[in-house]
């Protein structure tokens, strides 16, 4: 049974992560939902936008695969850039697609964590007040709908580097989301909270570059493991990311790896059929 997670929230949940500055994550135990069936994880995982990229998805599960060697791990992508808490109350589009996609999920795998990063678009005193009612209402429901009522909520903070960028004027409020959120997550069951400390971002100063997207996800993992917040960037993050880029590809993993290669015009026949031989 495939041990699934649902990615929902807003643009640095789904990633932005430029795919070039990071190396790839490609292990065959670990899968994405398309269409409603498994397929081998490749990034962008969530491809809710043209300029969709690396997300701290990836990462988490190549954590979690450290740990669970025999097992397969899955992600339902249905995270939506540029959206606020409003637009994912309940009954609303995103909400439902959510259910949906986790019903199909639920059919061959088992929901085991629910993964959260929003709030960028909520940077108001006005939004921020009302944050931890609507989100609570939203969650709810969503365990209520799926009958996970106990699994896992890892919520992610806003990055420092908001009031920094070329639209920092939207989000000179960003730490009272950030204060909403860990408050959240420390009044309610089941939730935890990963800090965006020392993170940086994209050009545009809004989304996460794709290591510290790589980093979060380390984050998100280890509050996932030991049931804890995660307060403080963890003293091996990158060592651990380390671990998860200089492990041997399989080769079923190779030959998957070598067909995308042909597929997308990379090499030629000859280069596919040389390389071919070479994998055995």
């Amino acid at each position: 049974m495939i041990h699934s997670f649902l990615m929902i929230g807003q643009s640095n949940m789904a990633g932005r992560g430029y795919t070039k500055e990071v190396p790839p994550i490609f292990d065959e135990q670990i899968k994405m939902q398309r269409n409603g069936l498994w397929q081998i994880m490749a990034e962008p995982i969530n491809f809710d936008r043209p300029n969709s990229g690396v997300g701290l998805a990836s990462s988490f599960t190549a954590s979690w695969r450290l740990d669970n060697k025999q097992d397969e791990i899955g992600l339902i992508p249905c995270a939506d850039g540029g959206t606020s808490l409003d637009d994912w109350a309940v009954g609303g589009a995103l909400f439902e697609n959510a259910v949906s996609q986790a019903k199909l999920a639920q059919r061959t795998s088992e929901i085991k964590g629910i993964l959260w990063h929003q709030g960028e678009n909520d940077c108001s005193p006005e939004k921020a007040e009302q944050y931890q009612e609507k989100f609570a209402i939203i969650i709810n429901t969503l365990r209520k709908e799926l009958n996970i009522p106990e699994v896992p909520l890892i919520i992610g903070g806003l990055g420092d580097f908001l009031p920094s960028g070329i639209f920092g004027q939207y989000f000179i409020h960003y730490s009272l989301v950030n204060r909403e959120l860990k408050l959240f997550a420390e009044s309610h069951k089941n939730c935890y909270f990963v800090t965006a400390k020392g993170l940086a971002a994209n050009p545009d100063g809004i989304h996460f570059n794709a290591h510290s997207q790589r980093l979060l996800g380390v984050r998100y993992y280890q509050a996932y493991r030991y049931l804890k917040h995660v307060l403080n960037p963890l003293t091996d993050e990158n060592s651990i990311l380390d671990k998860i880029y200089n492990r041997t590809h399989t080769k079923t993993e190779k030959i998957k790896l070598l067909e995308n290669e042909f597929a997308l015009g990379n090499i030629d026949g000859d280069e596919y059929l040389t390389q071919l031989k070479v994998i055995g």
